[in-house]
């Protein structure tokens, strides 16, 4: 352990150092001010008011909040792994951002040779960052602060070239990011964990367990995300009537799966107990199956069985398909992102398929071809100009019938599922390389190798009874060690 200690003692601070050489020069080189945050831009006429940071930024800073706060608690789960999953949290969110600007810029926000920053930009670069933190929930514990890093250099890159595909010529209807986001995130850790897979871990880790206080700190990070998902789900939806809905459908979603999680949770446990790793994952199962369809008129009722619907698969998959994945196919997934992502994300992808194919002028009066925007006229179509006349200012659009815009979603979802699973693949083979320092298995899920450490961080709690003064160990045993 003092090898691989000097080893990032070195290697750790060079990347570092370099990358922000790199981002500095990129920066310096490319990025500059969007019109909303130039002066030159601006006028004595000009409204302060009217500038697009009081509409953008209380979505920024509620997504901000959970990138930080909310999945730093949500991956101190682990009793000797808190600083790692706090603390590595921190440090892979910050550079995830400031790559993400860079190179979603490069796709997203690019003219004149320039990068324009703005607000915005930041909501995009938080997605992105979203994804990094959920793929990297697969091998949490399992890997070092360098391949932690190189595998936000790497992943970032590949959803952003992913999501320009996908909405620049799939032009698919994805509001609460369902396919770009979770189902990205999903297949991508899998495809990390999937080449990083440790066999003697299948039978379980002495230190791969949970305290009373790490799993208090970790529902604060579910209680941070659940509050704060409304703004995550509609951050980018068109505004007025488009994200009001979206608010309301998330909340009535994740409303509907906590109480399902609450009801499951004692059902299937043998002695009818809660187990707080279902109250702190799959009550959220609501918040991500809302979203291929959070913004579209699907009715309160849907969005509410949608929640129970996605609350139930999560739960199962954490109850009998994780084991099987592990065992069976070499899936070692240590937060469960399949159960709380990729299922819940396919069940969403399929409800936002029933809901384009069910839509219509009459449900959504004028306003059905912004919301649908590829099934719009195209240019000089006389339906167009009609609709002009009731929505001034409507883009002509690609003409797409209902049959067609569900296939190219379709086609979405396996273009995501596909890249994405690819390029976790690729960037597994890389992370195995003996030079970005993984952690040996006895010092898996362990913040020992990587932190200075309270000399009692590892000591088992122990309890006084009043009445006998007497002590006892009263520490946590893992379920089968």
């Amino acid at each position: 352990m003092t090898k691989q200690s000097t080893s990032l003692r070195v290697r750790l601070p060079v990347f570092v150092f370099i990358a922000e050489v790199i981002i500095v020069a990129l920066y310096s080189a490319f990025v500059t001010y969007d019109e909303e945050a130039d002066a030159k831009f601006q006028t004595n006429q000009t409204n302060p008011m009217h500038n697009a940071v009081y509409r953008d930024y209380p979505f920024f800073i509620d997504i901000h909040f959970m990138i930080f706060v909310g999945f730093g608690c949500l991956l101190a789960f682990f009793r000797f792994y808190g600083f790692g999953g706090m603390v590595f949290n921190f440090l892979t969110a910050t550079f995830a951002i400031q790559w993400a600007i860079l190179v979603q810029g490069y796709f997203q926000f690019s003219h004149d040779g320039k990068i324009h920053l703005g607000v915005i930009n930041l909501i995009n670069a938080e997605f992105a960052c979203a994804v990094v933190l959920i793929s990297y929930g697969a091998v949490l514990g399992r890997t070092s602060p360098l391949q932690i890093l190189v595998m936000v250099l790497l992943e970032v890159p590949v959803f952003a070239v992913t999501e320009w595909v996908v909405l620049k010529y799939l032009k698919i209807n994805d509001a609460g990011g369902s396919i770009l986001i979770h189902l990205f995130a999903c297949y991508f850790g899998l495809g990390v964990t999937f080449v990083l897979y440790r066999p003697s871990l299948n039978e379980g880790h002495a230190k791969e367990n949970t305290s009373y206080h790490s799993d208090i700190l970790c529902l604060m990070g579910t209680l941070f995300l659940w509050v704060f998902w409304p703004s995550f789900n509609s951050a980018l939806v068109l505004k007025g009537d488009d994200q009001h809905r979206a608010i309301l459908h998330t909340f009535i979603g994740l409303s509907a799966s906590t109480l399902t999680a609450f009801a499951l949770s004692a059902m299937l446990n043998k002695n009818g107990k809660l187990t707080m790793a279902d109250i702190q994952n799959v009550t959220l199962a609501g918040g991500v199956t809302v979203g291929a369809s959070v913004d579209m008129m699907i009715s309160p009722v849907a969005a509410y069985a949608l929640g129970v619907i996605g609350c139930i698969a999560c739960m199962l998959g954490y109850k009998y398909l994780s084991p099987i994945l592990a065992r069976r196919l070499r899936i070692q997934d240590q937060c469960g992102i399949h159960n709380l992502h990729g299922l819940t994300g396919l069940i969403s992808c399929t409800a936002g398929i029933c809901a384009i194919l069910t839509a219509s002028e009459e449900v959504y009066g004028p306003s059905f071809y912004e919301i649908f925007a590829h099934r719009a006229p195209v240019e000089g179509d006389p339906k167009l100009q009609e609709l002009r006349m009731v929505i001034p200012g409507l883009k002509a659009g690609l003409g797409r019938t209902a049959q067609k815009q569900a296939l190219f979603q379709v086609a979405a979802i396996f273009s995501t599922i596909g890249l994405s699973a690819l390029g976790g693949i690729l960037t597994g083979f890389l992370l195995r390389l003996p030079y970005f320092a993984s952690p040996s298995d006895d010092f898996c899920f362990d913040d020992e190798p990587f932190f200075e450490v309270p000399p009692d961080y590892d000591s088992p709690v122990r309890l006084k009874h009043s009445n006998t003064n007497s002590v006892e160990d009263s520490t946590p045993k893992m379920n089968g060690v």
